[in-house]
């Protein structure tokens, strides 16, 4: 199967949410929730993460998960992941209570795709405040896409993981799950990254966008991904936008949606004059409205 029908094929049974004019998404990717040991990337910025939901809950925005929200290569359990991560699961979990948390899969979350994954694994966590197993996500579904519907009548949007630019993430993964989790990882821990990752290889990530810039051109779409951790907001002629991940040295990046309109944003560790220090949002380029296309 070609690139450009692995990813058409994500939106066969996609999702379907409403993009009015009031609507409010915010879109995450690559959180790659570990163990707590020295591969989990997530960790350093998971207090910047929080903050980050904690401002989006109140001022009603949908959370959309897009792909490899939990690091299930390295890692076998997921209970061993929520256990060293109990406010991530508990703040997730408040909004899908409120029905505003949705979520894909990636590559290295694939098996969530399964019916039976997320009954087994994601009914309930144990509460570390109250001392008690409470409900995570009871009835929870995964999609390979979502679909944004523009109730205006001009441009839906389309959003999934993105692994589907790369053979090696997509058709073999099961072989990139091995090599992961029995080679790449202990030598990550010394210092060497992993070939085979479109986020740490240069010339495999350009070949993804490349050709996800050219499916969302072909297919006149607009279209979402992670996977690459490499932050991009679209222009009228490349129609293309990524996420980037949770995982960056240097902060945490999402997609704002309100308005009908898109906007690259970056959530970063920052100091006042009184030398106290806060977490802090920015905006990254152009806001990008749909009506633009």
């Amino acid at each position: 199967m070609s690139c450009s029908k692995r990813i058409s094929k994500a939106f066969q049974n996609a999702l379907r949410l409403p993009l009015a004019q009031d609507s409010k998404y915010v879109i995450f990717s690559d959180c790659h929730r570990g163990t707590g040991s020295a591969g989990d990337n997530f960790l350093k910025n998971e207090f910047i993460w929080l903050a980050a939901m904690k401002y989006y809950f109140p001022r009603d925005f949908t959370y959309i998960e897009l792909g490899d929200g939990d690091e299930l290569w390295e890692n076998r359990s997921l209970e061993a992941i929520k256990s060293m991560h109990p406010d991530t699961f508990k703040i997730i979990s408040k909004y899908f209570q409120k029905n505003r948390f949705y979520s894909v899969y990636g590559n290295h979350d694939i098996v969530k795709k399964k019916e039976s994954f997320p009954d087994k694994h994601l009914q309930n966590y144990y509460c570390v405040h109250t001392m008690c197993t409470k409900p995570l996500f009871p009835g929870i579904r995964f999609y390979p896409g979502i679909i944004l519907e523009d109730q205006e009548g001009q441009k839906d949007i389309y959003l999934t993981h993105g692994h589907q630019a790369d053979t090696l993430n997509s058709t073999l993964w099961p072989l990139s799950r091995f090599l992961v989790r029995y080679i790449w990882q202990p030598l990550e821990y010394l210092g060497i990254p992993d070939p085979t990752s479109a986020a740490k290889n240069n010339t495999k990530k350009k070949k993804s966008e490349k050709r996800l810039t050219t499916w969302a051109q072909q297919n006149n779409r607009l279209l979402i991904t992670g996977h690459t951790h490499h932050p991009m907001i679209g222009t009228k002629d490349s129609p293309y936008f990524n996420t980037g991940s949770c995982v960056s040295p240097t902060g945490i990046t999402c997609i704002e949606i309100e308005n009908r309109c898109l906007s690259l944003v970056k959530w970063a560790l920052g100091t006042r004059k009184n030398q106290t220090a806060y977490v802090k949002r920015e905006i990254l380029g152009e806001k990008i409205c749909i009506n633009e296309y």
